[in-house]
């Protein structure tokens, strides 16, 4: 715990800046989301009394009209008070009209409902922004989560040891693995001592033992080598182009995957990109499967400057890129929809991964709390502004979809209840609500410590 006081002017820096990233990203999820209960309840005729933005002791406030805006102490939450959510608090016909529990069904399903809502709304107007202005947005796929292997050298640590594409990794030293990133995090900690690791081929269950070997990023010395077996994270399919280069000039289309390069077989995207980072104005001749069709191409990659650690070098692109399908649209006008199928996309994605981790598919170690958050709000903003506001909209879908589990304290229990409501006829007794909501805090609790234990062990295991 002392070493904390060990740390250097340039670390304190460093994580005052990601906590201050964190508070303002924090502090937009929770104003949008607290922003959609506030305009329905005024809406619907019902009286706002508080708005916060955190909870717990109150550090600033104003009046204005007939609500409170308040700043509170803790910044991990907000909260709006309603008039009326006791029904003793109404004791007239006006308040009776202005309470909230005095409103039909449907008036306070708007309002809660409201809530997540607004922030799959502030992730639709990021997305829409975004395309409207030119920008490419990434799509979901829950399958690049998935620790399957799709590009795999043949002259690997690897495949040498009896891997092969379409593997999916169970098991690396008997941990398990359940996404992509865990296994290539234990291989990179691995300092090339050798590994067991245990893949599904098929129907069949296998064992290989498999040595890392230190590798040096693009060729460039490094004083702390990284470690690979040879597994890729990217095989050489083209999922992006840019317009007005080689590639686009060329035919080459999205969804093309590169399987030679002047006659070289050609098996993960590192592979195929080196060859074409080494041969800038040299014609290419690429063989290429184009849905089973088999094609012939030249591309001359264009001549561009690259400047690593100081030092400036001549290398070859072509204009195409790995990874997830980006999603762009041709006009502002076609921003307006294409938001909306990014918005559906990426909260496709979150449910079917919260799926995923409570079937034990994904480890629920990949759950984080405020900690990861921090810092990998600290990260998206040190990579720019947009990758930042791009984290934003995918933790405002986060946020959303998570109040509408319908687990009690949550806007889903709340939905929940006004459903066996309408089912019943009457509103649930006041104590079943209440040992409900006691039930639905003491899981909320439990997530939220389990969470930031996990931030922890991830801290003390680097």
């Amino acid at each position: 715990m002392l070493s904390a006081f060990t740390w250097s002017p340039d670390t304190l820096w460093l994580l005052m800046q990601k906590a201050g990233w964190f508070l303002l990203m924090i502090g937009v999820l929770i104003a949008f989301h607290e922003l959609g209960h506030f305009l329905a309840a005024r809406w619907v005729g019902v009286k706002v009394l508080k708005f916060s933005l955190g909870f717990g002791p109150k550090l600033m406030g104003r009046q204005v009209g007939e609500t409170e805006y308040l700043l509170s102490a803790v910044p991990l939450g907000g909260y709006v008070k309603l008039f009326g959510e006791d029904e003793t608090e109404a004791t007239t016909p006006e308040d009776r009209r202005r309470s909230f529990v005095h409103q039909g069904l449907w008036g306070k399903v708007l309002i809660v409902a409201a809530g997540p809502g607004f922030n799959f709304i502030l992730a639709y107007l990021i997305f829409g922004t975004w395309l409207a202005f030119g920008g490419g947005l990434p799509t979901s796929a829950i399958g690049s989560l998935m620790p399957d292997i799709e590009a795999l050298r043949p002259d690997s640590p690897g495949y040498l040891a009896g891997l092969r594409v379409g593997d999916r990794v169970l098991q690396i030293n008997q941990k398990e693995v359940t996404i992509r990133n865990e296994a290539f995090d234990i291989i990179e900690k691995s300092q090339g001592m050798p590994l067991v690791v245990e893949v599904r081929r098929k129907s069949e269950v296998l064992t290989f033992e498999v040595t890392p070997q230190a590798i040096a990023p693009n060729g460039i010395q490094q004083k702390d080598p990284h470690y690979t077996i040879g597994i890729e994270e990217a095989a050489p399919v083209i999922k992006q182009l840019t317009p007005k280069y080689p590639a686009v000039e060329a035919g080459i289309q999205e969804g093309d995957r590169i399987e030679g390069i002047n006659g070289d077989p050609i098996y993960t995207w590192v592979q195929m990109t080196k060859i074409i980072r080494d041969n800038p104005n040299k014609p290419l001749q690429l063989d290429i499967n184009r849905h089973g069709q088999r094609l012939t191409i030249q591309v001359t990659p264009r001549l561009e400057q690259e400047t690593v650690d100081g030092n400036a070098r001549e290398i070859g692109r072509i204009g195409a890129g790995p990874g997830q399908t980006l999603l762009h649209s041709s006009t502002p006008l076609q921003a307006l929809t294409d938001g909306l199928k990014a918005t559906w996309s990426w909260t496709e994605f979150t449910i079917v991964s919260l799926y995923k981790l409570i079937t034990g598919d994904i480890s629920r170690k990949n759950i984080g709390g405020p900690l990861m958050i921090a810092n990998v709000s600290g990260e998206a903003a040190e990579k720019g502004l947009s990758s930042y506001i791009f984290l934003i909209a995918l933790l405002s879908i986060n946020l959303g979809v998570l109040n509408l589990l319908p687990i009690p304290i949550l806007d889903g229990g709340h939905l929940l209840f006004f459903l066996i409501e309408g089912i019943l006829r009457k509103p649930i007794g006041e104590r079943q609500r209440e040992v409900a909501q006691q039930v639905g805090l003491f899981l909320l609790v439990g997530v939220m410590i389990f969470a930031f234990w996990n931030d922890l062990e991830r801290i003390f295991s680097r």
